[in-house]
């Protein structure tokens, strides 16, 4: 937890006009009963009659009192001093020294006071690879889906990759604003070549850069790409069950496409093939879920993962795309969804609900890995 620690002695004789004083400016008591500033260039205060209240207003820390908080403090009592010309002077410096601890206790305690800071100057910041989440959308419009979906659709990609059996549709989340993408390493496996399209229409092609298929996670870059996007990544220990959540991802090459559900479970321990010859097939990336095998077999190659349950809608082409919480921050990289579509029944074809992403936790721990070209 971030906290924001004050040191001994600080903001406690607030004087002026009501701003707390700079450490350096902090006035000694004379026993003959003046006061004496600790650097000579300082005025004396101006006299305050004993137990005069004072009104404060809030501080950096939201404590109580003088500089911290919204209390009433009393001043202790001050001989009348001559009045000296520099009053303005004064009440200049105490406003810049509180700006400036309010400046510097938010690079400090970051989290909540940055966010704090953001809501106050009205900005706010797409962070790639955060370690903590950020508002990609205004706190105003915080779970808005269309908001959500103008501010995350720019970093998620549409990845066609060329198989020697044929071809695999996916998507991929931009990491990098130089063309670092993120995707499903069952979309690239295998691939001969790989084309990128950006939401803006833009195709590049691209080259893989690290794979890891024990968490089916793959990091391809896309060729003399400059300018991206990247998304903000989130943190997946922070969801619960019944959270909302925005899926964005190229289903059936229909690029950008967006839905939208909840977590509807935490922790399921999915099953993916790892074979690079397990196609996707027509009912989507094969997995297995409780000793069930869902959309094919998955052969004898296969690896476990804990994966984020989802009722938002998922198709093929949806794998490698991303998984979004309700402030634009990437909770999730979508890899594996059970599909009815070979079903006889016509009405039970397509997205029933159940979707699987790998936490972005388990892809951010697993950056550096990839980045240095492991191949595993």
């Amino acid at each position: 937890m971030s906290e924001s620690i004050r040191r001994s002695g600080e903001y406690e004789h607030p004087q002026g006009d009501g701003q707390a004083p700079a450490a350096d400016s902090v006035q000694s008591a004379d026993p003959r009963g003046t006061s004496a500033p600790v650097n000579p260039e300082w005025p004396p205060p101006p006299p305050y009659a004993p137990g005069r209240p004072f009104a404060a207003g809030p501080g950096a820390d939201g404590g109580q009192g003088g500089a911290d908080g919204g209390g009433t403090a009393t001043f202790p009592a001050f001989p009348a001093g001559p009045a000296h010309a520099s009053t303005s002077r004064k009440r200049t410096r105490g406003p810049l020294a509180l700006l400036a601890a309010v400046a510097i206790a938010s690079a400090v305690v970051g989290g909540g006071t940055a966010f704090a800071f953001q809501e106050l100057t009205g900005t706010h910041t797409v962070a790639a690879s955060s370690t903590t989440t950020t508002n990609v959308v205004p706190s105003s419009q915080r779970g808005s889906i269309s908001a959500i979906a103008r501010a995350v659709t720019p970093s998620v990609v549409e990845i066609n990759a060329t198989l020697d059996n044929g071809t695999s549709t996916g998507s991929g989340v931009v990491v990098s604003s130089k063309g670092e993408v993120v995707t499903n390493n069952h979309v690239i496996a295998g691939a001969s070549s790989i084309k990128v399209r950006t939401s803006d229409g833009t195709s590049y092609t691209a080259q893989v850069v690290g794979t890891d298929s024990s968490k089916d996670l793959a990091l391809i870059k896309l060729r003399n790409a400059s300018g991206l996007k990247p998304a903000a990544l989130g943190d997946s220990d922070g969801l619960t069950v019944g959270d909302q959540v925005v899926a964005i991802g190229s289903p059936e090459g229909l690029t950008g496409t967006v839905t939208s559900g909840i977590v509807s479970a935490l922790h399921r321990d999915v099953t993916v093939p790892t074979d690079e010859n397990q196609g996707q097939g027509d009912g989507g990336w094969p997995f297995q879920f409780g000793g069930h095998q869902f959309n094919g077999d998955t052969g004898s190659s296969t690896t476990t993962y804990r994966a984020i349950q989802t009722d938002a809608s998922l198709n093929p082409g949806n794998s490698g795309g991303a998984l979004i919480d309700a402030s634009g921050n990437v909770v999730g990289i979508n890899s594996a969804m059970y599909s009815a579509n070979q079903a006889s029944d016509s009405s039970n074809a397509g997205s029933v609900g159940l979707g699987f992403a790998i936490p972005i936790n388990t892809v951010k721990s697993d950056l550096a890995t990839l980045r240095s070209g492991s191949q595993n």
